[in-house]
């Protein structure tokens, strides 16, 4: 069983709190261990934008906002054999954690590897 990090419970700050409890259910459902990269939590407009002009993001954080910029968002990388990985096939088996989670906790969790426009496989977002 895995238990998020110290820096991955760091980055998680000023995110949504059911975020957090599905994030923290998850990694002790999970068979591969996750954390949270830095970028992965709240973001500012400016944090939002330079990842939209790198190519990584749709949302510009400002006429596009994320999710992340309300605390509504998490991004999570694998954690395999000492280092990280977006291997789809990792990040499927937490985002399968994830949505277990969300269901027994009672939360809606939209995921963005299920979007059909473009796949966001470390992406979660919660709404109200």
């Amino acid at each position: 069983m895995f238990n998020l990090g110290t820096n991955s419970i760091k980055n998680l700050a000023g995110v949504d709190g059911r975020l957090i409890d599905i994030a923290d259910l998850a990694i002790k459902l999970t068979n591969i261990d996750f954390g949270i990269p830095s970028t992965g939590g709240l973001r500012t407009a400016e944090v939002q934008a330079k990842l939209f002009e790198d190519g990584v993001s749709k949302a510009d954080g400002v006429n596009n906002k994320s999710y992340h910029q309300s605390g509504k968002a998490l991004d999570v990388y694998a954690y395999v054999d000492g280092k990280a990985s977006w291997d789809h096939l990792h990040l499927t088996h937490i985002a399968a954690a994830m949505l277990q989670a969300s269901g027994q906790l009672g939360y809606e969790l939209k995921w963005g590897g299920l979007w059909k426009s473009w796949q966001d496989m470390p992406h979660f977002e919660i709404r109200d």
